[in-house]
């Protein structure tokens, strides 16, 4: 019975994809929900196998998560984050506020480096990977801020490229990129039309990024 439904498991599997939680893991979990499933299923009550094993399955899978799926706590921090996020709620309530770190720390006679270790246990983690409406895993872009030196590098570099321009070609960059310039008003500026602008300045592109 196991092994003829295990296309369950992975359908099942399927709706979790993405959520932070290794495909294996999903599938490990949904396989001990499908075992268990099959040992409590009685075919005399006469329900369809799968419509029995379904909830199970996925019942085990959503146990990965809240037993911590990709990111292992401990079980004294998961207890105390789970007093932490109850003793905040009531603060909540009766001040009207949301209490401090301190606060927390004095409330439940802990350091508030346990407090904010409480607290940041209390949040789930974000998963790089996600589905779209069409079902397809896609992955979010992180956002990498630019050292200062590679500013500096950059600057240089653009510099030194479009001192090799004429004067006329440096002044339609400058305008452009340097300036925030529309190639309307970039045309009116250098006495040229527009379609003039967009000519030169796809091909001084080109050059710039080819010399880059």
């Amino acid at each position: 019975m196991v092994n003829n439904n295990l296309m369950l498991v992975h359908s099942c599997c399927k709706r979790f994809k993405g959520r932070g939680v290794e495909y294996d893991d999903l599938y490990g979990a949904g396989c001990l929900g499908l075992v268990k499933a099959a040992n409590a299923f009685k075919e005399e009550l006469g329900f369809c196998f799968s419509t029995y094993a379904v909830p199970v399955i996925l019942g085990e899978i959503k146990r990965l998560f809240r037993d911590g799926g990709a990111i292992k706590v401990s079980r004294s921090l998961k207890e105390l984050s789970l007093r932490t996020t109850k003793v905040r709620d009531e603060l909540r309530v009766k001040w009207g506020r949301e209490p401090t770190v301190k606060e927390l720390a004095l409330a439940l006679n802990v350091s508030v480096e346990e407090t904010a270790e409480a607290l940041s246990a209390a949040v789930p983690p974000s998963s790089l990977s996600y589905l779209n409406e069409d079902g397809e895993i896609k992955e979010l872009d992180v956002g990498v801020s630019k050292s200062a030196e590679d500013e500096v590098s950059n600057r240089l570099a653009i510099n030194q490229i479009l001192s090799r321009f004429e004067k006329n070609d440096q002044n339609l960059i400058k305008l452009r990129y340097f300036a925030g310039k529309t190639q309307s008003e970039t045309a009116r500026l250098l006495g040229m039309t527009q379609v003039q602008i967009s000519r030169r300045e796809k091909k001084l592109l080109k050059i710039m990024s080819e010399l880059l």
